[in-house]
């Protein structure tokens, strides 16, 4: 179990996800007359918002200055979630190019994310917030592509849990001032297991079957059953037709006996390279004979 190289970079994920979904929020400044005359693009970071209120708090710390208004966030809890657990022995499967890829399901977990507005005045950040919660009802999904090599696409739900204002006017007339809206996010998605490779696809299904009768002379009628090419002298494994359709062992009865003549029976996918995402049907051959399919 452990020790196993699996990276799917879900968290990676995740956080791409979430950070997207507010990379493109602008504000607009006006004059006296309500004319547009300054549009600013609203800048994104991932970190803590700690981080950011200490740089704006002291502007001679060295690097780069913040300039306001910016968001952050960053991923500060992941919990286990155990109202969407899926069967532990459940398996996704995927037929890439004739190869059988198989997966257990994956173990559902939720990502909680905390994000800060970050403003000097208030209609900055009041653009930025109704830009924001008229999306969330109180949730808004995504799609993600988690699984690319299975083909797996996962919709996550991005659920708002709070939303809190803090305005920092403590302070000399001196001091920038920084006005801040912090929300709290959910996400509920997966972690994924490892993925098992080079599982042949079986295309070619072949049984060998007799068909019992009273005598090897005399003309079979109905029957109930197909005696399998595996049947010994103490054990008989039958096939039952319409009478019951399942697989079964039945003790070998000293009446039972089987005619001269055993039939293959042999079924194909047609045609026979389609793959599992292929529209497809099946071809039938009795004693390596096409036979029509009814």
């Amino acid at each position: 179990m452990f020790g196993t190289s699996t990276y799917h970079q879900t968290i990676r994920k995740m956080v791409v996800a979430f950070g997207t979904l507010f990379n493109d929020i602008s504000i607009k400044r006006t004059n006296s007359s309500g004319q547009v005359i300054e549009t600013l693009k609203v800048p994104v970071a991932y970190g803590p918002k700690q981080k950011f209120m200490v740089r704006i708090g002291n502007p001679n710390l060295t690097g780069p200055a913040v300039i306001l208004p910016r968001i952050g966030f960053m991923m500060s809890q992941i919990m286990y979630d155990g109202t969407r657990k899926l069967i532990t022995v459940g398996q996704n499967k995927a037929n890439i190019n004739g190869t059988l890829r198989s997966q257990y399901n994956p173990v559902p977990y939720n990502f909680v994310f905390d994000l800060a507005i970050l403003a000097k005045n208030a209609e900055d950040a009041a653009q930025i917030v109704e830009q924001i919660l008229p999306n969330f009802t109180p949730e808004f999904t995504v799609t993600i592509n988690m699984v690319p090599s299975m083909d797996i696409k996962t919709d996550v739900p991005i659920i708002l849990n709070s939303v809190n204002y803090m305005d920092a006017y403590d302070g000399d007339f001196e001091t920038r001032r920084s006005l801040s809206w912090d929300m709290q996010f959910t996400m509920k998605s997966f972690m994924y297991p490892e993925i098992e490779e080079n599982k042949k696809v079986i295309k070619d299904i072949s049984i060998t079957l007799s068909i019992p009768g009273g005598s090897n002379t005399e003309e079979i009628g109905s029957f109930d059953y197909f005696r399998l090419e595996d049947s010994t002298h103490f054990t008989i494994n039958t096939l039952l037709n319409e009478s019951g359709t399942k697989l079964t062992t039945e003790t070998s009865d000293s009446n039972l006996q089987i005619i001269g003549s055993n039939e293959t029976i042999g079924i194909r996918p047609d045609p026979l390279d389609a793959t599992g995402n292929n529209d497809f049907g099946f071809s039938l051959s009795i004693n390596d004979e096409e036979v029509k399919w009814i």
